[in-house]
């Protein structure tokens, strides 16, 4: 800046008009910075605004503090395909390759190898198994080429603009006994497999005994919300007082629909109860406890377990789970061992507020009772408390991409009615 201006001195003696316009230009260009998730140019300490390049054009993608980006079009398709060489794609690492290496197992262990399809999008097993490949071949690498052999599609999310929410589960770790003593008198179930008409709901399981004395106990908490929230989870360790750990894993639910206590929650005027992690409610509840009944038998959904002896927690493709890469999904959208690329958001706590997306990749492992539609998605983040408050503070938004391979078979086709 320092020699241009001298070289300006000259000029700026002879034509004042024309040097001001380009000192104008020099200052606003020292005081706009890129922005990651657009290319597009936002003013110093204006970060919910992004300049328009033309007045007169649509309005660019607006960052808003969830991560949500506004002024995207509307999507007419559950895909869309978009160029893959415009994404700085990150190393395929070594968690990344376990993971991927799951995925193919994955996909082995499927009884029904079919095709699905989604949308306009039609995706085969062989695709699938290929894009596993694909990366796989690109270990410990950063991906340069990717899009010369795979093709991205986003998937347009909960309001059809782009935007998927994520969240975060985890495994935990609770201390059970075998019989009833004490404190520990919540028990943990086994599916009920004699059980004629509809599955009982929490409250009548819970509150009413219903499952009481049919041999179905795999042991038993000294907290009911340790309880929920394993079930929550889908899985979990417990530990017995000898010091022996299994793994209680999941064996599906009563079928009743998942609903959400911290909508509950929110809707009670009369709970003052701003901290709705996982953490803010337990405490709330055991501050409480004459409520602690009435806030969980609002989910009238209950999950049952069984006993394994293992040491690595697994989802619903019945391979473990790799923290910071498995991915909970609803497989009606996206099927169960696919490739994703994601803009994740990334939270800044101070101004508390999501401030970029940064790429990652994910696979699809797991399935969730609380993961419906095409606009959430699940990351799983590991075992015991950290990986709770690691869970506990994923809850924002970015954009969500399925890798396939270039070939006819992952083109686009015409069709009806989308999901």
């Amino acid at each position: 800046m320092v020699y241009l201006l001298k070289w300006l001195k000259l000029p700026l003696l002879m034509n004042k008009h024309k040097t001001l316009v380009i000192l104008s230009l020099l200052f606003l260009l020292g005081c706009e910075q890129p922005n990651p998730e657009t290319g597009a140019h936002v003013v110093a300490g204006e970060a919910d605004t992004l300049l328009q390049q033309d007045r007169s054009s649509i309005a660019l993608p607006r960052l808003k503090r969830d991560g949500r980006l506004v002024n995207r079009p509307v999507m007419t398709e559950v895909y869309q395909p978009a160029p893959l060489d415009t994404f700085d794609l990150p190393v395929i690492d070594a968690r990344l390759l376990e993971a991927l290496q799951n995925s193919l197992d994955l996909l082995r262990l499927q009884q029904r190898k079919k095709n699905q399809q989604v949308g306009s999008l039609r995706i085969t097993f062989e695709e699938l198994e290929e894009a596993i490949h694909t990366l796989i071949a690109w270990q410990h690498t950063k991906p340069y080429g990717l899009h010369e052999h795979l093709e991205a599609y986003q998937i347009w999310g909960a309001d059809r603009r782009g935007n998927v929410r994520y969240t975060g589960y985890f495994t935990p770790v609770i201390k059970v006994r075998k019989d009833p003593k004490g404190p520990y008198q919540h028990p943990l179930y086994d599916r009920p497999l004699e059980w004629e008409g509809d599955l009982p709901t929490r409250r009548q399981i819970e509150g009413g005994g219903v499952l009481k004395g049919m041999g179905l106990e795999l042991a038993y908490a000294a907290d009911k919300v340790d309880v929920y929230y394993m079930q929550v989870q889908g899985s979990g360790f417990v530990e017995y007082p000898n010091g022996q750990v299994d793994l209680f894993a999941y064996n599906g639910t009563n079928r009743h629909p998942y609903r959400s206590i911290e909508k509950y929650i929110i809707g009670r005027e009369d709970i003052p109860l701003n901290n709705l992690s996982i953490s803010g409610i337990r405490r709330y509840l055991k501050q409480n406890p004459a409520i602690r009944d009435t806030i969980l038998f609002q989910n009238p959904s209950y999950t049952f377990f069984s006993r394994k002896r293992s040491v690595h927690p697994k989802g619903a493709g019945s391979v473990p789970l790799i923290a910071g890469y498995s991915i909970a999904v609803d497989r009606r959208y996206i099927p169960l061992g696919s490739c994703l690329l994601a803009a994740f958001p990334v939270y800044d706590r101070e101004r508390h507020r999501v401030i970029r997306h940064e790429y990652r990749f994910f696979v699809a492992h797991d399935v969730g009772g609380a993961i419906k539609g095409p606009g959430h998605i699940d990351v799983y983040t590991g075992i015991g408390n950290e990986a709770a408050r690691t869970a506990g503070r994923i809850n924002y938004y970015g954009s969500l991409w399925l890798l396939l391979p270039k070939s006819p078979q992952a083109q686009f086709i015409s069709s009806g009615e989308s999901h």
